[in-house]
């Protein structure tokens, strides 16, 4: 499975939410800059996450995101998931061999186990400390 723009884009924007969490909305434009990202790209990535009920928008001159649930009750399967679709290495049925049906299985299981039990806080607690040992990921 190889996650688009839309996913690792998705994460970005999450992540900075998360690190701005209980400081008040972030506009996508501080996101944007901050990035180096296109901010019109970053509006049509934020509406999925806002029907999902991961963000909430906050109108007016001092208005942009929130999110509405704990940086650490937000995985990053949850924003993968809206923004990807089902996470899938490759499509299968059940007539395929079952031993490469098996094998699908297996990576797809790996996969989201570790999206999954990644939360918001864990990623920007990771990117605080800018340290490579502090967190590992096993598939």
């Amino acid at each position: 499975m190889k996650i688009s723009t839309k996913g690792r884009y998705g994460l970005t924007i999450m992540m900075e939410l998360a690190a701005n969490y209980g400081e008040g909305p972030t506009s996508l434009k501080s996101i944007a800059e901050k990035h180096q990202l296109s901010e019109h790209y970053l509006e049509q990535l934020i509406a999925p996450l806002r029907n999902s009920g991961m963000v909430k928008s906050i109108r007016g001159a001092y208005g942009g995101y929130i999110l509405s649930k704990l940086p650490d009750e937000i995985t990053a399967g949850d924003i993968i998931r809206v923004l990807e679709g089902p996470i899938s290495p490759v499509d299968f049925t059940e007539e395929d061999d079952p031993a490469k049906r098996d094998l699908w299985i297996r990576i797809r299981d790996s996969i989201a186990q570790v999206l999954d039990s990644t939360t918001l806080a864990h990623l920007i607690q990771y990117q605080d400390n800018g340290e490579n040992s502090d967190y590992m990921f096993y598939i």
